[in-house]
């Protein structure tokens, strides 16, 4: 094939973004109506129960976290190194793999001169990880039992109504008859 001799029109370009915006002629985004109708289907989105229990959840377990590792790093690691000879500290447990680190210094300094191997940082987050799992186990085993609860309690039968009642006695009086 030679070459054209009248070039292919441009290539249509879409400067929406598919946010419903388009480009005004001075080259600034100017909003359409499909951008209002995307703001709509979001608040729509955001104020559904999901999405707020969602984000109150993750405020929750981010505090959550925080108290977790506060409970490990300052309650049971003491706890566990003072019952221990040597008085373990788990956070400066690792394996120099770097020949600048020598006389085994804290963790935190070797890992400044160099690669350090932190086991030790490892199982303070694993025992993290493990008390929040219980403590999580513990919450949704109390929330299925009160579920449970709940659904027996529903599965009862109603008592009838006090006219059935009343008609039965009626009937049992009338066959002694």
């Amino acid at each position: 094939m030679g070459a054209r001799l009248f070039p292919s029109p441009a290539p249509q370009i879409d400067h929406s973004c598919g946010l419903g915006l388009t480009l005004s002629r001075a080259g600034l985004p100017r909003r359409t109506g499909d951008c209002i109708g995307m703001f709509e289907e979001f608040k729509k989105f955001a104020m559904r129960g999901n999405a707020l229990d969602l984000a109150v959840g993750v405020v929750i377990g981010a505090a959550f976290g925080k108290i977790v590792s506060s409970l490990v790093d300052d309650l049971i690691m003491p706890i566990i190194g003072a019952i221990t000879p040597g008085n373990l500290d788990f956070s400066n447990y690792y394996i120099a793999l770097s020949s600048s680190i020598s006389n085994h210094p804290a963790y935190a300094d070797a890992k400044k001169l160099g690669a350090a191997f932190g086991y030790g940082a490892f199982l303070t987050a694993l025992l993290n990880f493990l008390i929040v799992a219980f403590a999580l186990f513990i919450l949704i085993r109390a929330v299925n039992k009160l579920a449970v609860t709940k659904a027996e309690a529903a599965a009862e039968p109603a008592p009838p109504p006090r006219e059935e009642v009343l008609l039965e006695e009626i009937r049992d009086l009338l066959a002694k008859r």
